[in-house]
């Protein structure tokens, strides 16, 4: 079997490798597929524990999660040299825990299109309904993309199936107790919004955006960060985390989303920094010509006015000529006498 180079975080990695987790290894057969959340394409992951500490009491315990299954392939042949062995596949994975809302927001939004879906129905009917249906749509996008990985009914329940997806139904969608033991629920555009501007704050905070260089090159690209713009700033932070965030949404739910909030100013502003480069950008006949063209151009123009442009070679040469005592051009072609 092919050996790779992995990055995962610390945590998980100490729980994998512990013999007491023999439930959940690192082999391939415990990789599933599942939608990603923004394209809908099957995608590998892995469902595993993390270590979670209990400030209060100083526990450490585990809990369940999904990690998505990403790699980084070089544009050249690399290989990997670890111990006394050489690894010929030069990519690079990482495993990366990943909020199980956004996965299921895809799966609850694509059971939504069925009519019978606007009704409560307890989890388990609409997870086997959804499982189903994403399966037979997956086998028809198979056969026409020539995908080498499709989504399986049962690998959607497994992850359906994880305590960490149960323990956030009621975040994205509505909730009834019927009885004691009885919840139905009904997905929820709105309380799913609501759960990710709360993830948009968080990201948007003057403390987590200053951790990136990039994106403070990039406000400060567009002029946000200067003197007297602190309100577009604020909105630049959103929008960057809006559409962080939207790495994980599909086309329309990015647009409900960002359709929440009011960027009419920013965008306002975008649009006149557009205009003022296309302004700077735009061409000219001038503008395409060398200085050196320009130049000659002058040159000419000034002659033309004086009436001094000189000819070619052999036009200045036969001004020259002696014409004195020659017969006209005309004489030739006049009555014979």
């Amino acid at each position: 079997m092919a050996a790779h180079v992995c990055l995962l975080p610390n945590d998980i990695w100490q729980i994998l490798s512990s013999p007491s987790n023999s439930r959940l290894s690192m082999s391939p057969t415990a990789f599933i597929p599942l939608p990603h959340p923004r394209t809908g394409i099957p995608t590998l992951f892995l469902p595993s524990l993390r270590n979670e500490s209990e400030n209060s009491k100083n526990i450490s315990s585990s809990k369940e999660c999904i990690l998505e299954l990403q790699h980084v392939t070089p544009s050249n042949p690399r290989s990997w040299f670890v111990g006394d062995e050489v690894l010929a596949e030069g990519k690079l994975m990482f495993l990366l825990p990943v909020d199980p809302v956004f996965l299921l927001i895809y799966i609850l939004k694509f059971f939504t299109k069925d009519e019978r879906s606007g009704i409560f129905r307890p989890a388990d009917d609409i997870f086997e309904d959804a499982a189903l249906k994403l399966e037979a749509a997956s086998l028809i996008s198979k056969e026409s993309k020539g995908s080498s990985l499709h989504l399986s009914s049962k690998d959607i329940r497994t992850f359906t199936s994880m305590q960490c997806c149960r323990n956030v139904m009621d975040k994205i969608c509505e909730a009834k107790n019927v009885t004691a033991e009885i919840v139905v629920y009904r997905f929820s555009s709105d309380k799913a919004v609501e759960y990710l501007r709360r993830k948009v704050e968080r990201l948007s905070t003057l403390e987590v955006v200053q951790t990136s260089r990039i994106l403070i090159r990039n406000l400060a690209k567009d002029g946000l960060t200067e003197d007297g713009y602190e309100d577009l700033l604020e909105l630049g932070r959103v929008k960057t985390a809006c559409d962080l965030v939207s790495q994980y949404l599909s086309p329309d739910f990015r647009s409900l989303l960002l359709a929440s909030y009011d960027f009419k100013k920013l965008d306002e502003y975008y649009k006149t920094l557009e205009e003022e480069k296309m302004c700077m950008e735009a061409p000219t006949n001038d503008a395409k010509k060398t200085k050196k063209e320009q130049s000659l151009d002058g040159i000419v123009d000034n002659k033309r006015k004086k009436g001094t442009i000189k000819g070619t070679q052999g036009v200045e040469k036969l001004k020259k000529v002696n014409i004195n005592g020659m017969a006209k051009l005309t004489t030739f072609f006049g009555r014979k006498s």
